[in-house]
């Protein structure tokens, strides 16, 4: 059924059966996810136990139960991501021109990829030194027992807001492509980027500890320079697509003086033919 033929019933029947695929998956993951929670469980405590004897505790009955379910939905959920961004893709890219839909077939993967970048660095360069020294700070004075549901959320928001920062030069390509922002204001804006990526920093990073804000810190700078870079050829590509579509618009557009010519052309050719004879 064309896009056009589709009622608005059709579209909600659509919707309907993209949100139960997408739910039937993500029931199928979680189970998944909670056969492997072990596995899952021992991936989130290597950074800061690594292979060791120490492990976190729990100070209620239901403290390991509940880490473990929000594991198991965190994982499903990460798991199903990909589809909700197909499922998306599929039900929205009807209502798109050829152009927008490659773009988003473009960008949507790259967020994927982006974000797991961004875990992955907080997972190994991020979290290792700052669970250190959060773990060591006033030994001399305190015994450090770390409650596994403490650690775990420690370590799941580290990972979920590094990813969601890897996202930076994506979000200034599209502002730049659709016009919103320049390459120009983005390198007038770079001070105050620094700051607040410092800021952002000292948020994002559970210590104090200046060299694990600096570790978050200087990323952020480098992901807003490389957002620059791609600024600029987001603002070629609508340069670009604002000249094509003028290009077209132009060879489409009837001429007004194309009868004009062609009756000057006949006009000289009967003047041609007089003189001839």
């Amino acid at each position: 059924m064309s896009n056009e033929a589709m009622t608005l019933r059709d579209h909600l029947d659509e919707l309907r059966k993209r949100l139960m695929f997408t739910v039937a998956f993500l029931v199928l993951a979680v189970i998944v996810a909670f056969v492997f929670r072990n596995l899952l469980l021992e991936f989130l405590l290597e950074p800061g136990y690594g292979s060791g004897d120490d492990r976190p505790i729990a100070t209620e009955v239901l403290e390991t139960v509940g880490v473990i379910f929000k594991v198991t939905l965190m994982a499903g959920f990460v798991a199903t991501l990909p589809v909700i961004l197909y499922q998306t893709i599929m039900f929205i890219s009807p209502g798109l021109t050829g152009r927008e839909r490659a773009y988003l077939y473009v960008l949507l993967p790259t967020v994927l990829i982006a974000f797991a970048g961004g875990a992955t660095f907080a997972y190994l360069v991020l979290f290792p030194p700052a669970f250190l020294f959060l773990s060591e700070f006033g030994i001399e004075h305190v015994n450090p027992e770390i409650r596994i549901s403490s650690y775990v959320g420690v370590i799941v928001s580290l990972m979920f807001w590094m990813g969601v920062v890897f996202q930076i030069p994506l979000v200034l390509f599209a502002l730049a492509r659709f016009g919103i922002v320049t390459p120009h204001l983005l390198s007038r804006f770079r001070r105050f980027a620094i700051v607040l990526a410092f800021i952002a920093a000292a948020i994002i990073t559970p210590t104090f500890d200046p060299v694990n804000q600096v570790l978050v810190a200087v990323p952020i700078i480098i992901l807003y320079e490389l957002g620059i870079i791609l600024a600029r050829l987001g603002q070629r590509l609508r340069r670009g697509a604002a000249e094509s579509d003028n290009r077209d618009e132009r060879q489409s557009r009837p001429s007004r003086r194309a009868p004009f010519r062609l009756l000057k052309f006949w006009r000289w050719s009967l003047r041609f033919w007089k003189r001839g004879g």
